[in-house]
């Protein structure tokens, strides 16, 4: 595991091993500035180098992994477990959404042959009945 560092202006450095960290900590040249993740910021001067970092994802289904890659060693690694619940908590939705359609009406007749076009249409049916 590394500890990650940042300047006296708060950009990030390079991460380095927790005994180095410990080090600068018991001298007093730096301070920590988080628990989670571990972070420590210089008290002095630095050049500001950093190294070339590659970030890599692996996408899957239910879980998405992430890293951070430098010198051959993982700076950083996570994974992110994705939600699996969304199709249920959809169907919940709709079923809560039509209950409350149906307390509205309640005392309301059922509509389904109410409407301009099937009105018409037997009318007109029964009107060409009567003729024939």
């Amino acid at each position: 595991m590394l500890v990650f560092v940042i300047n006296q202006n708060k950009k990030p450095l390079m991460p380095c091993k927790p005994s180095i960290a410990r080090k600068l900590l018991q001298a007093g040249k730096a301070k920590v500035v988080r628990n989670t993740p571990f972070t420590i910021k210089l008290l002095f001067g630095s050049s500001g180098y950093t190294q070339p970092v590659i970030a890599g994802m692996d996408t899957g289904s239910k879980v998405v992994g992430c890293a951070a890659i430098a010198n051959g060693k993982v700076l950083y690694q996570s994974e992110i477990y994705l939600r699996e619940n969304v199709s249920k908590k959809m169907e919940q939705r709709k079923m809560y959404r039509r209950t409350r359609r149906g307390r509205k009406t309640r005392y309301r007749p059922a509509r389904f042959a109410n409407r301009g076009n099937s009105r018409r249409e037997r009318k007109i049916g029964s009107f060409h009945q009567k003729q024939t």
